[in-house]
């Protein structure tokens, strides 16, 4: 949320319709290339265009391909820098004046591919503050790689690759038709506890279907209208908050593996049965942003604001929201306000209790 943003911003109307643009990352050697060659050949992506680090084994013939600048990525610090993302911006920006001057075939969808390292939160960033970008371009959703045979290893080793399931929308599973049954049951579990939100699907050798993986944004291109239901998913957080082996009081401790970085991943989704005040919840979100802004990895929500009828979609990712959105109507008979959490090394209780203690300061003053 930008230190302007105090009111909430109206959804963009239908007929002006923002290009949808997806994210495509996953640790090295999870059949991102694999993925990509299959999907810029399938008949349904006639309508995307593509852009890549770096062209590699991925098939050029595809119209819509662009290379973005090799030197864009920093993979010894495995993640976009500041000149990346004007780069990005540039290319962005090129492509639309493009498409306007019809110099390049009709897009609808932009696919952007990440390297092995890099974090998605930078190009997420960018699309939350760039105004040439976010005023003619909407996020759809991040789609993650994970490799059925090494995953357990990387998330292990590596906490890139965990960062990259955790804030997938998406996830792909390569390589299952080679794993053992077992070892693809664990992942398959340990995946559904970092990130519960993000349904699974499985490729072998990079073959599957589109629409498996895109349209998981607020913005439904389809319909024309927003879809909570499929973008906000609670329902995956709300069932898992308590698994069912931490039902009951353990007299032991649990142990836990240090190498494991997932242990310290967090998803949750936080609830309010009575509605919130707008100016408590924005000053929650500064604080959060001001004190633990590295640590939110993913934020999304609808909120149910005292003395508005219509609901509000919030959408955050470490130090940045986006400005939010007043959504036509509510999506079904619930009003709660539900905001999902995926964080790093933050305890849900931080930040459930700045939240009741802002809402509380705020019923005080204005009883």
């Amino acid at each position: 949320m930008t230190e302007e943003a105090t009111t909430p911003a109206d959804v963009i109307p239908a007929d002006d319709s923002p290009i949808q643009v997806s994210l495509l990352t996953g640790f090295l050697g999870s059949g991102k290339t694999t993925l990509l060659n299959k999907l810029v050949k399938h008949p349904d992506m006639v309508e995307t265009a593509v852009l890549i680090n770096e062209f590699g084994e991925i098939g050029i013939d595809h119209q819509l391909v662009q290379r973005i600048d090799e030197n864009t990525v920093l993979l010894n610090a495995g993640c976009l820098c500041c000149t990346v993302q004007g780069d990005l911006v540039n290319a962005l920006s090129e492509l639309f004046i493009k498409r306007v001057k019809k110099q390049v075939p009709y897009f609808r969808r932009v696919l952007i591919e990440t390297t092995g390292l890099a974090d998605p939160a930078p190009i997420i960033h960018m699309m939350m503050t760039a105004p040439v970008i976010s005023n003619r371009y909407a996020l759809d959703g991040i789609i993650t790689t994970v490799d059925a045979i090494n995953a357990a290893r990387q998330f292990n080793r590596y906490e890139e690759s965990v960062k990259q399931a955790a804030v997938a929308d998406r996830i792909v599973i390569t390589k299952s038709d080679l794993a053992d049954p077992a070892e693809l049951d664990a992942l398959n579990q340990r995946l559904q506890a970092l990130n519960p939100g993000a349904p699974k699907v499985f490729a072998v050798m990079g073959e599957i279907e589109p629409d498996q993986l895109f349209d998981t944004g607020l913005y439904d291109p389809k319909s024309k209208t927003v879809d909570v239901q499929r973008w906000l998913r609670d329902e995956a957080y709300l069932k898992d908050d308590i698994p069912p082996e931490h039902g009951h009081e353990h007299g032991h401790d649990h142990a836990h593996d240090v190498n494991r970085h997932d242990a310290s991943i967090a998803a949750f989704c936080v609830t309010r049965d009575e509605p919130i005040d707008w100016e408590a919840f924005v000053a929650w979100v500064r604080i959060l942003i001001g004190q633990h802004g590295e640590k939110l990895l993913r934020i999304k929500g609808i909120l149910n604001i005292a003395g508005r009828d219509r609901p509000i979609a919030v959408h955050g990712v470490q130090h940045m929201f986006h400005d939010p959105a007043e959504l036509a109507e509510w999506p079904d008979e619930d009003r709660r306000s539900r905001i999902v959490f995926i964080t790093h090394d933050l305890d849900r209780s931080v930040i459930e209790e700045k939240l009741d203690s802002l809402t509380e300061q705020a019923a005080k003053l204005d009883p």
